[in-house]
């Protein structure tokens, strides 16, 4: 079996987000407004499929295009060391991350995909198989709601089965104070028993995360996620040593080099690679196994969840994934057969590779640009 054929495109759409009257155009955030879907297609007719955000989204697709293609063509699919280090050799000598990192995620995640559909085995069986449920929490907290609403949209969403939810910080007008605020408005509303985290994507400065940690401590937080501008593993492990929140990052972080920093500065309670932009499911197992080497849980954050479902699935250390809602939104309208999450816990499907069918008529909906 060889490779024959890679083609992306560049998709959008909008979603509903609960409580808000008008759809939200895009998937998340003002920025997220495109993804890029990607099919690798071997001589044997077996196809793998894969998606990744909004960075430099056109740029990605030419990459795969352009320069990925020709030094994988005709290589087996199945093969994932010896292509990873031909494309590291070839087009990233010197470790850089962004397009080539996104680009490598989806061209790894297509090649498990296909190589589960020829062995019969689903992508998390082949990465070892360690269960076949995972625990789910939702990412439910949109800056767009005030505190009140905010409140309201976290008692929905545990009154729809959800034991873990995740609210987004460092973007209200108000800093850090109408943060502490905000967590403090949802933790009153579900109450003690469930697990509430917070994400400030990397928009904080250490002073203004400290001062948060500081304010609600009392609130019983199960994970700061990547509270630093440019995951700034120094300043991490400073923040680390001073709070008894427990800090997470790792999910942007473009190769296995980044991710070892976080680990090796003790700047994390917890890893969180993606492999929507680590570099795929080779690149994730590689996470996983240095994890388990520091005895540190794998958590998913960065979106995405039917792919990282089996990273998580997979890994003896993998722990709780992110049902973000809005990537939610973009998977279910694509892939149709999409697994669900039943009383907050999500069943790795039966089905052989990622387990997904392409809607084929959503798919040219949502295409914006295509090489």
């Amino acid at each position: 079996m060889k490779i024959k054929d890679i083609r992306a495109g560049v998709h959008t759409t909008s979603i509903e987000v609960p409580l808000l009257r008008d759809r939200v155009s895009g998937y998340g955030r003002e920025e997220q407004k495109e993804f890029v879907f990607c099919e690798v297609e071997t001589d044997e007719g077996h196809t793998g499929v894969a998606l990744t955000g909004h960075f430099l989204a056109r740029a990605v697709v030419v990459a795969l295009q352009e320069h990925f293609l020709p030094v994988v063509v005709d290589m087996d699919p199945r093969e994932t060391e010896a292509i990873h280090q031909k494309v590291w050799r070839t087009l990233n000598p010197r470790t850089m991350t962004g397009v080539v990192s996104s680009a490598l995620s989806l061209l790894d995640i297509a090649l498990w995909d296909i190589a589960g559909k020829a062995a019969g085995r689903s992508v998390a069986s082949l990465l070892g198989g360690a269960r076949t449920d995972v625990p789910t929490y939702v990412t439910f907290g949109f800056p767009q709601y005030d505190r009140e609403t905010l409140a309201e949209a976290a008692r929905l969403q545990v009154a729809q089965g959800f034991t873990a939810l995740k609210m987004v910080v460092a973007v209200d007008p108000g800093g850090w104070r109408e943060d502490a605020a905000r967590i403090h408005a949802v933790r009153d509303a579900i109450g003690p028993d469930i697990d509430l985290m917070i994400d400030a994507n990397y928009l904080y400065t250490p002073t203004e995360a400290a001062q948060l940690c500081r304010a609600v401590e009392d609130a019983n937080l199960t994970w700061f996620e990547e509270p630093l501008h440019q995951n700034d593993a120094r300043a991490l492990a400073d923040l680390r040593a001073h709070t008894r929140i427990p800090l997470a990052a790792g999910q942007m972080e473009g190769h296995r080099w980044r991710l070892r920093e976080l680990v090796e500065r003790q700047a994390v309670d917890i890893l969180q690679p993606n492999v929507c932009y680590c570099g795929g499911f080779t690149e994730a197992r590689k996470a996983a196994h240095l994890a388990q080497i520091y005895n540190l849980p794998l958590a998913h954050g960065g979106g995405w969840p039917l792919f990282n479902l089996h990273t998580l699935a997979g890994m003896m250390n993998g722990w709780i994934l992110e049902w973000h809602v809005g990537m939610v939104q973009v998977g279910e309208l694509l892939f149709p057969d999409a697994p669900k999450p039943v009383h907050g816990v999500i069943t790795v499907p039966d089905r052989p590779g990622l387990g997904l069918t392409v809607d084929r008529a959503a798919l040219r909906s949502t295409l914006v640009a295509a090489e």
